[in-house]
C-alpha cells in the first residue's frame, strides 16, 4: 500500500514529467470509476503536485489568455492500495488509467494518467488536505512531534502501539510496512501499550537536553550521540526520508520489476524469511521479531515467514515434512472411499496435518473389488438387454 515516501515520489515523479509540457481539453474519467467528474476545462494549463502524508494536490493552472477563463483547479489524491502516476502515450494508455489529462497539440499526445488496479483510489475536486490528518511525517517534522508528545492523553495511546502508528490523526505518512521496520530496528514489541512507549520519550528527553548542555561533550559528540540513538518519533521521521532516497518508486513487492528491487533490498522485516506476524485488531498484519507484547490479540495465530533456506531446499529436493499438494489431494480422495472405521482411525491419531496414504495391498484390495462389482454390472446389462 503506498504510504508517505510513495505519495512524495509520486509528486516527484508529476513535477519532473510534468515540467514544460502544456495540457489542454478536459480531463477524461474511466467510466468504471465511481469517483467524481472533474469540473475543468481549459486549452491551455500546466499541472503541479504538492505531497503531505498519505494524500497528492494536483493543482491545474491555466495559462494566461487560455480559454475559457478558469480559475487554478486543486485535486487532492488519496492513493488506496494501488494508486500512482504515470505519463503514457495517448494512444497506448495503461490499464486501470482511471483520471486522464491530456496534453494540447500539436505535440505528440500524452496523457498524465492516475492509474489504480483495486479502484480504492479517491479523488476530490477543489479539495482540501483532509483536515483530520496530523503533520506530515517527512515534511513537518517539529509539529509531528509536538502533537504526538502534547497528546498523550488521547485514547488512541491506550492501543497497541502497532495500531496507534497507523492512526494517520498523529503519524499521517505512517502505513503497515513502516511501523514493522520501525518497531524492529527499536526492538519495540508490537503489542506494547502506546502511550509507555511514548512518554519514557518525554523522560529521555530530559535527559538528552541535559546532555546537550553538558560541557564536557563536544558539538561532534553531541551530535553522533544523537544519531546512534533515536527514538521512535525521530525514525517515523527518518525512515521514510530513507525510502525517499533510494528512488523508484518506494514500496512494491512484485518481483521482477526493477523500480522495487532496491525496496525490497532495503527492507528488514517486512516480510522478510524469519519474522513473524499477527492480525491486529483491524485485521491489518504486523511483522515483527521476538516477542509480540501484553496486549497481543489472545487466539492470534503466529505466522513465520519461511528462510530462504528452506525454499532453497525444497526446490533442490531435500525432504519436507509436509506432503505436497498434489498427494495431499490425492490421498484425500483416495481416503473419501475408505471405510469408516479406517477414516476414525487416521483422524484419532492426529500425528499429522494430513492422514497418511494407504498402503499399496490397501489400494489393490479396493481396485480388485471395483473391478468385480463392474464385471458383475456388465454381466447383468447384457441380460437385461
Amino acid at each position: 500500500m503506498p504510504e508517505g515516501p510513495e505519495l512524495h515520489l509520486a509528486s516527484v515523479f508529476v513535477n519532473e514529467t510534468c515540467r514544460g509540457l502544456v495540457f489542454g481539453g478536459c480531463v477524461e474519467k474511466s467510466s468504471v470509476s465511481r469517483n467524481p467528474e472533474v469540473p475543468f476545462e481549459s486549452s491551455a494549463y500546466h499541472i503541479s503536485a504538492s505531497a503531505r502524508g498519505k494524500e497528492l494536490r494536483l493543482t491545474l493552472s491555466p495559462l494566461p489568455g487560455a480559454q475559457p477563463p478558469q480559475k487554478p483547479l486543486a485535486l487532492v489524491f488519496r492513493f488506496g492500495m494501488s494508486g500512482s502516476f504515470q505519463l503514457a502515450s495517448a494512444e497506448a494508455l495503461p490499464r486501470h488509467a482511471h483520471l486522464r489529462f491530456y496534453t494540447a497539440p500539436p505535440a505528440p499526445r500524452l496523457a498524465l494518467c492516475f492509474v489504480d488496479i483495486r479502484r480504492f483510489g479517491r479523488w476530490e475536486p477543489r479539495g482540501e488536505w483532509q483536515p483530520g490528518r496530523g503533520p506530515c511525517v517527512l515534511l513537518e517534522y517539529e509539529q509531528f512531534r509536538e502533537n504526538v508528545l502534547h497528546n498523550l492523553s488521547d485514547k488512541a495511546f491506550d492501543q497497541p502501539i502497532c495500531e496507534a502508528l497507523l492512526d494517520q490523526r498523529f503519524f499521517n505518512g505512517i502505513g503497515n510496512y513502516l511501523r514493522a521496520e520501525i518497531l524492529y530496528r527499536l526492538k519495540i514489541p508490537p503489542f506494547e501499550k502506546a502511550r509507555t512507549v511514548l512518554e519514557a520519550l518525554q523522560q529521555r528527553r530530559l535527559v538528552r537536553i541535559v546532555c546537550e548542555h553538558s560541557p564536557e561533550l563536544t558539538l561532534s559528540q553531541k551530535i553522533k550521540a544523537k544519531l546512534q540513538n533515536p527514538d521512535l518519533l525521530e525514525l517515523c521521521h527518518s525512515v521514510p526520508k530513507e525510502v525517499v532516497q533510494l528512488g523508484g518508486k518506494g514500496y512494491g513487492l512484485e518481483h521482477g520489476e526493477e523500480d522495487f528491487a532496491a525496496f525490497r533490498a532495503w527492507l528488514r522485516c517486512y516480510g522478510m524469511p524469519g519474522m513473524r506476524s499477527l492480525r491486529d485488531r483491524h485485521g491489518r498484519t504486523i511483522w515483527f521479531q521476538g516477542d509480540p507484547g501484553p496486549l497481543a490479540p489472545k487466539g492470534g495465530k503466529f505466522r513465520k515467514k519461511k528462510s530462504q533456506e528452506t525454499h532453497l531446499g525444497a526446490e533442490n529436493g531435500i525432504k519436507d515434512a509436509s506432503p505436497p499438494r498434489k498427494s495431499i489431494s490425492r490421498t484425500l480422495r483416495v481416503q473419501k472411499h475408505f471405510p469408516k472405521s479406517t477414516a476414525q482411525q487416521s483422524e484419532g491419531t492426529n500425528l499429522q496435518q494430513y492422514p497418511e496414504t494407504p498402503t499399496t495391498p490397501e489400494i489393490r484390495k479396493r481396485r480388485g473389488r471395483q473391478e468385480a462389482a463392474g464385471h458383475r454390472r456388465s454381466q447383468k446389462n447384457k441380460a437385461d438387454t
